[in-house]
């Protein structure tokens, strides 16, 4: 069964649902279906200040506190809805089409980068024994979307570990080939290069996706120049033991940051996604609204 390209769903990405504090539901276009979110950044602190985040930080966030059981609460409420089909009744989730009405993850993914929370092992820790419960270990995802800043760490380490033998993922953030640009969409002062010796290192010990997000920054997008030093990266990657499972070649589908970025167009994507194809991996291209 076909899965749309496009959707008005795939523009909807809050991070509140009901009264819940920490989990929420999205129909992703990269998940192709329903993720289940799980935000360990309720105080909107993030070591990258991305131009494109749809994180609306002139509002303030609710508090640095992560409650486990408050998680586990509202984890189970979504898992039950969801089983029981109630959950497709839900104003905004009434008109999914067929083809998405699957739970496909569970996805640690917030107001920041999720390794950061000192409870990010903890939090693992209780969502893949809650899957393995309720028998959905095996059908169900546990993804981790990252900027790859911080895998580095023992803590998160221990923590993939624990994922890679509960149907983890791990989807770490590549959207430029030069420091440059790296610096001009990232905004952060930590360097392209620890994020790439941490996918390398990372996707040594098992595959991993690569998330690329591209845009117009004042309607210019990255030149032919830049994206080849990107595709180099990926060589690069693959030529020092890097897995890479597959690649999302992706562009902006909601509000952004900055009100001068934009989507790219499909033909744009489409050039972007044949180029890494020729490098030999695989590439999920997907499109703005």
């Amino acid at each position: 069964m076909s899965i749309p390209t496009k959707h008005a769903l795939y523009t909807q990405h809050s991070r509140t649902w009901a009264q819940n504090r920490f989990v929420y539901p999205v129909v992703s276009r990269r998940s192709g279906g329903l993720s289940l979110g799980i935000n360990l950044n309720p105080d909107k602190v993030c070591n990258f200040d991305c131009v494109y985040c749809s994180v609306d930080r002139t509002q303030p966030g609710t508090g640095r506190e992560v409650d486990l059981n408050a998680i586990e609460l509202e984890l189970a409420g979504l898992l039950d809805a969801v089983s029981s089909g109630t959950f497709w009744n839900e104003p905004s989730f009434d008109t999914t089409p067929a083809s998405l009405r699957r739970l496909n993850d569970v996805a640690f993914s917030g107001d920041g980068e999720p390794t950061s929370c000192a409870r990010f092992p903890d939090a693992c820790t209780l969502v893949a024994s809650m899957l393995d419960r309720r028998a959905l270990s095996t059908d169900t995802r546990i993804v981790l979307i990252t900027n790859a800043t911080l895998l580095h760490r023992p803590a998160v380490q221990k923590a993939l570990r624990l994922l890679d033998r509960f149907n983890g993922e791990i989807w770490a953030k590549l959207d430029a080939g030069t420091q440059a640009y790296f610096q001009t969409v990232e905004r952060s002062s930590i360097p392209l290069s620890r994020v790439l010796d941490n996918i390398r290192e990372t996707g040594k010990g098992r595959p991993i996706v690569i998330q690329s997000l591209f845009m117009t920054l004042h309607d210019r997008g990255p030149d032919d120049a830049e994206i080849d030093a990107y595709v180099n990266r990926l060589r690069e990657l693959v030529s020092g033991g890097c897995e890479i499972k597959r690649v999302q070649v992706y562009t902006v589908a909601r509000q952004t940051a900055e009100p001068w970025v934009g989507a790219l167009p499909d033909e744009r994507i489409d050039d972007i996604a044949r180029r890494v194809r020729e490098t030999g991996l695989q590439v999920c291209p997907y499109y703005g609204p």
